[in-house]
């Protein structure tokens, strides 16, 4: 049983206060949280906590450029129980992302054996990979250990952790970033870092550079995958000016010529963040569902190059138009978001222009300067100090020996004796008897000199703004020199040019070079799908119970065709695979089924209600080719109905389009328009006829009533012209015309007079 506390010490650990602020209070508290440490990246380093700690950690192991490999387990590992306590899975997957060329634009993490593939295959569990720093990573690490930044303790306070890196690439836009915190998000593409530091260098020159001036030496990002921007200068500018906007992306193709004016088109670059083997597979459905008939077949030829063949259908398709409809209908082209959404010092997340997130680097990179200098200061202080007390033994050099051999305490003997501070007697006990040569002397000097200028130097960087930028100037064009382009390739920003160059270069194209180049999407008026359809002749067969095949050619419509047991035939019309058909159902709806994207003839076909949402206990009550000009009568058993024309009749969806609203009946009747005189026999037998003109034309309803009915319902309607007279056909199979329809006349909704002697008993017109 348990026992509690008395009720004076529980009042004293329970608080009271309102459900709705004790939530409010601590899920803000998570918020902040995921907003500061783990989704929105700083934009001083550009890394979010995670990558901080994985490249301080890969630091803390000695895991340079230069040194050799050490096993990706054991990085996360010691990230994990050092600085970052959340799972060594995510500490690796983060990490794999650092090294994968195909995400980073300039990878911070080198990596040995399987980190995954632009396929998007997963990378090898951590114990069968390695990794050390890259040389963009070892800037970014450079000044750690001359208090550039602050220090933090860790998660358990046993070690220290940099709040943010010195950061000497500037890493936020080169890299990009992307994250999802609580209400907001970042997006941010990654960039070319020559250009970054040509734009730098600007801002530094005219701290109140415009949008449009920055742009001009950063036109846009630059993927590691390459492709092509076919977004307009004037969006590309608004959406660096505003922090938010977006960017088209689209593959970069070529057309290869196979002989006998044959030729396909091969994709050699495929847009950021799309995985190849998902997008074959994507252009594979629409080439199975006939989505794009223009379009033959698909083939990966990929080795470390990407490759893709597009083979036409034929050789009269224009290149441009058959990557005109993959752009739309795949990831072909896509839409890369940005959202410069950041975390201004660590603290304050804000969406910032371009010239905001390149001046918060600029500022932590004269901080960073400045604080490096004044440790440096101190550090040159105190070897000054030292210097002067070597300086000193050396000009008093026997009578220091003297002491040092007589004195148990020889320390505050030389301190009194040469006026030396703690620090300089300290030092001299501390040297060893080979720097007792002459000869050093002179080095001292000359060291100490050596200190002095620098000294000097540092005091009037530290005093001088002017000589700051001036510094920072020249650590940006040493970054630039390093990673960014070469002179001969600055500039060429064209994706013909660039294809040109990198195919004069082949592998020596170096990184820094731009990937991705700009081009204007081509003018091309839309063009409807059933121009890209092959036209061929086709015969429609229909069973009945609703089993649809379309047969190569025009076959004879009473050929002999086998179906199913227990089935037969109900309809079979002529064709062409351009040809649209109307299904009209007993629930008053509309089904559209593209009669290119019909089964063959081969086998017995497929049920239409597996191409269409048709309801099991609904019927097809007719199929009919689509005529754009023609008008259709459609009525229930009740005998409702109206006129509607055939466009809005076509459905765009599988579950079809509600025209005729038939209450607790059913659609009976779907008769092409044809005349000026409408026909109607109820199951009484009992005919009317009356003008098409009492007839509404409508899109949707339940219509008006066609003849009047005791018992029973409507068996047939049908349109004719009223000066030719009506036919039939009799039971013996003969065609039948009354010319004098006097007695059936009427108005509209009548109940008419039994029909004429000869009239077919099953009451259809034939």
């Amino acid at each position: 049983m348990v026992k509690l506390p008395p009720d004076d010490e529980i009042e004293g650990i329970v608080t009271a206060e309102p459900l709705m602020r004790a939530l409010g209070d601590r899920y803000l508290t998570y918020a902040l949280s995921t907003i500061m440490h783990r989704a929105l990246p700083d934009a001083r380093d550009g890394l979010k906590p995670v990558h901080r700690r994985i490249l301080f950690a890969m630091r803390e192991l000695n895991l340079g450029p230069g040194t050799k490999f050490l096993k990706s387990a054991k990085i996360s590992g010691d990230t994990m129980g050092d600085y970052h306590p959340h799972g060594d899975q995510a500490i690796y997957d983060a990490m794999v992302r650092l090294a994968q060329d195909f995400s980073m634009r300039y990878p911070l993490v080198d990596g040995q054996g399987n980190f995954g593939n632009i396929d998007g295959d997963n990378a090898a569990a951590g114990r069968y990979t390695e990794a050390r720093l890259t040389a963009v990573a070892e800037t970014m690490l450079e000044g750690l250990d001359e208090n550039a930044v602050d220090f933090r303790p860790n998660y358990d306070g046993r070690k220290d952790e940099p709040e943010v890196l010195p950061a000497a690439f500037p890493n936020l836009l080169a890299n990009g970033a992307s994250g999802i915190a609580v209400g907001m998000a970042t997006s941010i593409p990654p960039h070319n870092a020559g250009e970054l530091c040509e734009a730098l260098l600007h801002l530094i020159r005219h701290p109140e550079a415009r949008t449009e001036t920055l742009v001009g030496m950063i036109p846009g990002p630059d993927f590691p995958t390459g492709g092509v921007l076919v977004e307009s200068r004037e969006n590309i500018v608004e959406a660096y000016r505003t922090g938010r906007g977006g960017f088209r992306l689209r593959a970069a193709w070529e057309v290869e010529d196979t002989g006998r004016g044959q030729y396909q088109v091969v994709v050699t670059e495929i847009p950021y963040q799309v995985q190849k083997s998902k997008l074959i597979e994507r252009i594979a459905e629409l080439i199975n569902a006939r989505k794009i008939p223009i379009l033959a077949d698909v083939r990966d030829e990929s080795a470390e190059d990407v490759r893709i063949v597009l083979e036409p259908r034929a050789r009269t398709v224009d290149p441009a138009l058959l990557m005109e409809t993959l752009f739309r209908q795949s990831d072909l082209e896509v839409r890369v978001p940005l959202n410069m959404n950041v975390l201004i010092d660590g603290r304050t997340p804000k969406v910032c222009s371009l010239a905001e997130v390149l001046r918060a680097f600029l500022d932590h990179r004269r901080e960073v300067l400045v604080r490096r200098s004044q440790h440096r200061l101190e550090k040159i202080a105190h070897r000054l100090e030292v210097l002067e007390g070597y300086i000193i033994a050396f000009l008093n050099l026997d009578r220091v020996i003297e002491i040092i051999r007589t004195e148990d305490e020889p320390k505050p003997v030389m301190m009194a004796e040469f006026s030396l501070s703690d620090v300089q007697a300290e030092a001299i006990l501390n040297m060893r008897l080979r720097a007792l040569r002459r000869l050093e002397e002179m080095a001292l000097r000359k060291e100490r000199d050596e200190l002095i200028a620098e000294r000097d130097e540092l005091t009037l960087l530290v005093g001088s703004e002017e000589l700051q930028w001036g510094k920072v100037a020249d650590q940006i064009r040493a970054i630039r020199d390093q990673f960014g382009a070469p002179a001969s390739l600055r500039g060429i920003t064209f994706a013909d040019d660039l294809r040109d160059r990198k195919r004069q270069m082949g592998e020596k194209y170096p990184l820094g070079a731009r990937r991705t180049g700009f081009a204007d999407a081509p003018q091309i008026e839309e063009v409807p799908l059933e121009a890209l359809i092959e036209r061929e002749p086709i015969t429609i067969i229909c069973s009945k119970n609703g089993w649809i095949r379309a047969m190569k050619g025009h076959q004879a419509l009473d050929a002999e065709v086998k179906f199913k047991d227990g089935d037969g035939p109900r309809f079979a019309f002529h064709a062409e695979t351009t040809d649209k058909l109307l299904a009209f159902a007993t629930n008053g709806r509309f089904y559209t089924l593209g009669c290119d994207k019909l089964p063959g003839g081969r086998g017995m076909g497929e049920p239409i209600r597996l191409m269409v949402d048709l309801p099991n206990d609904e019927d097809i009550v007719a199929l009919r080719l689509h005529r754009p000009e023609g008008k259709l009568l459609v009525a229930s058993t009740a005998g409702d109905g109206f006129v509607v024309a055939e466009t809005e009749a076509i459905a765009q969806t599988r579950s079809g389009k509600q025209v005729l609203n038939t209450g607790s009946g059913k659609a009976k009747i779907c008769t092409p328009v044809t005349g000026d005189t409408v026909a109607v026999v109820g199951e009484n037998r009992k005919l009317l006829v009356f003008p098409l003109a009492e007839l509404p034309e409508m899109v949707r309803g339940k219509g008006v009533r066609l003849q009047k009915y005791k018992d029973g319902g409507l068996s047939d309607a049908i349109t004719f012209h009223g000066e030719h007279g009506l036919a039939w056909k009799d039971p013996a199979g003969r065609t039948r015309t009354e010319t004098d329809l006097t007695d059936w006349t009427g108005k509209r909704a009548s109940a008419g007079r039994m029909a004429p002697r000869g009239f077919p008993r099953d009451n259809r017109f034939g």
